[in-house]
């Protein structure tokens, strides 16, 4: 009995001093570090490592061949060993004011910096995060401003045949029992993505709560979708439990999610204190949530009087197979027969599907249909899609 007691506590002592360690050792390695010169350094702790390398979007981009053709990639960087066999890499440029994602690459392996727990995840990638401060940067930030609420909601999809999750944010002030009601904005995600994707990687939350403080947008009501109509949740939220996330799920863009969206605005119609009516209510969404943003426009051209195209994949093979998606011109010319407050437009100059929204302009163009148009640098990114999302808010509900 005494030997087994000795052995517990020996276990014990083992399991609190890893405890501790984990609470008050910390890491040895700092990384990423943010210098005063607006510089940043990178460290990795690797002592039997040949070679690594760092490779992020705050790099200059590369161009990669893919089975689908030619993309732009994150940049690559070598970092040097020093004592203890730590890496380092300081970029020999300030890196401006953004939201950036990177990883490590030892030995052929990719891997996240174990020195810095901020993660993000896009669909089944994992990569670091940091945040370099200033400009349009401070939006992404939490600042002491007051805070809205993201709450985690499920409603009955009779389309889907099952019940469904969104993620809804409330402005600071909302009351369920008050008299104030709010306009609603829809936001989709692209591909892969789920109703988690925006808040994580778009900082959506942020980015409204820092509008909004500021006076820039009006107090709203946030709906974050799932566009993946065969998924209760996102990944690990839902019943099929901890399964490896994928973009090749069923019913993406076969307009089965445009047939079942109106269900989603008369549950929060009759959630929320919303206002419920066109004048109040729009959508915006980025990739594919572009594309169910176009069709969801077109097909209840009295739903939203604000509708916004970030990157937005037109022009799909085989979307005539559905309803939803036939007839485009005579609906486009319907939509605008309504009178929408705002089509708003964004689109990275080397993005892969550039040219299709330039061509869609240019049919709407000769029809003299109105619409408002933002292009930037770069490609199919994040950085550009929160700047779009921080561009069309304050348009809304004007």
């Amino acid at each position: 009995m005494k030997k087994i007691a000795t052995l517990f506590a020996a276990a014990f002592v083992g399991v609190s001093a890893f405890a501790q360690q984990a609470l008050w050792g910390g890491a040895q390695v700092e990384s990423p570090v943010i210098n005063e010169d607006g510089t940043v350094t990178f460290r990795y702790q690797a002592p039997k490592a040949v070679k690594v390398t760092v490779s992020g979007d705050f790099l200059p981009t590369q161009v990669i061949d893919t089975p689908f053709g030619k993309f732009e990639g994150p940049g690559v960087a070598e970092l040097k060993e020093g004592k203890n066999g730590v890496w380092e890499y300081t970029t020999d440029f300030k890196v401006a004011p953004e939201m950036y994602n990177y990883t490590f690459n030892v030995d052929g392996l990719n891997l996240i910096d174990n020195n810095n727990m901020w993660v993000n995840r896009d669909v089944a990638s994992l990569t670091s995060a940091f945040i370099m401060p200033g400009g349009r940067a401070d939006l992404y930030t939490i600042q002491d401003v007051p805070h809205g609420t993201v709450s985690k909601v499920w409603y009955d999809s009779a389309v889907a045949g099952f019940d469904r999750r969104l993620s809804v944010y409330t402005p600071a002030g909302y009351n369920p029992c008050g008299k104030t009601r709010y306009p609603v904005l829809y936001v989709l995600h692209g591909i892969g993505g789920d109703e988690d994707a925006w808040l994580e990687q778009g900082r959506a939350a942020q980015i409204l709560d820092n509008l909004i403080a500021s006076g820039q947008a009006k107090p709203m009501i946030v709906v974050f979708t799932n566009g993946n109509i065969s998924q209760e949740a996102a990944p690990g939220q839902n019943s099929t439990g901890y399964v490896r996330p994928t973009m090749q799920l069923p019913k993406t863009m076969e307009g089965t999610f445009e047939t079942s969206f109106p269900e989603i605005v008369k549950f929060i119609d009759a959630n929320y204190k919303t206002i419920a009516k066109k004048q109040s209510r729009a959508i915006c969404g980025l990739s594919m949530g572009g594309f169910h943003t176009l069709y969801i426009s077109l097909n209840y051209p009295d739903m939203f009087n604000y509708s916004g195209m970030f990157s937005a994949a037109i022009g799909v093979d085989g979307q005539q197979m559905c309803p939803m998606y036939e007839n485009f011109d005579a609906k486009l010319a319907t939509y605008f027969s309504k009178k929408p407050a705002l089509l708003w437009i964004g689109c990275g100059k080397t993005d892969f599907l550039y040219k299709s929204n330039i061509d869609f302009m240019a049919k709407m163009d000769a029809n003299g249909q109105p619409y408002k148009y933002m292009e930037t640098e770069g490609g199919h990114i994040w950085r550009n899609w929160r700047i779009y999302l921080s561009e069309f808010v304050p348009l809304l509900f004007k």
